[in-house]
């Protein structure tokens, strides 16, 4: 049987005392988020490919170091937080296929076929790195699409959960969503 879900609340009053610098809240924190954080890593790797050597617990623990390490960071609650961790995981899954490809063809990635399937989940090694390369692009043109596609299929946040990090509406969450998709697609086209 699982521990309850901590109620959203609660996360973020102890996210409150973290910042406050009540660092009894870190140990307490850990216990609350583990498991959302688990999931997400979980998510995250289920779109990679099936011998990947990093692990759900081993992504959980590098993202918490990163987050935990952070001083200039507000937090503001837990979508808050979650959307955060997404990115520090898709930071060390980029890191990690590059560091991987790097080995096996001895640096320099080479572009790779793409569709709009990756924004889906089925994204493996190289072209998870095609799908950060193109959303850095999309990031300098429309910087909340990018982060819209960074919370959604990286972060695994619902599009309500998106709306309340980004300060926005559903539905501008929706057409950013749209953007990006077509987007990232016809980028990723155009550099086949």
């Amino acid at each position: 049987m699982s521990a309850p879900t901590p109620a959203p609340q609660e996360i973020t009053q102890v996210l409150v005392d973290l910042q406050a610098g009540n660092r009894a809240a870190l140990d307490k924190l850990l216990g609350l988020i583990y498991d959302p954080l688990r999931r997400l890593a979980q998510n995250q790797l289920n779109r990679e490919r099936a011998d990947h050597t990093l692990n759900a617990t081993a992504l959980v623990h590098e993202a918490y170091l990163k987050l935990i390490d952070q001083k200039k960071v507000d937090w503001r609650n837990r979508a808050h937080f979650l959307a955060v961790a997404a990115q520090a995981m898709r930071r060390i899954l980029i890191d990690y296929a590059r560091g991987k490809l790097a080995e096996k063809r001895g640096g320099g990635a080479a572009m790779v076929t793409f569709n709009e399937e990756a924004l889906r989940g089925d994204v493996k090694g190289d072209d998870l790195i095609a799908l950060d390369d193109a959303l850095k692009e999309l990031n300098a043109a429309e910087p909340r699409a990018a982060r819209v596609v960074e919370l959604q299929f990286f972060g695994g946040l619902t599009q309500p959960e998106i709306a309340e990090v980004l300060g926005v509406s559903e539905i501008t969450v929706r057409r950013d969503w749209r953007f990006a998709r077509a987007w990232i697609a016809q980028q990723l086209k155009t550099d086949e």
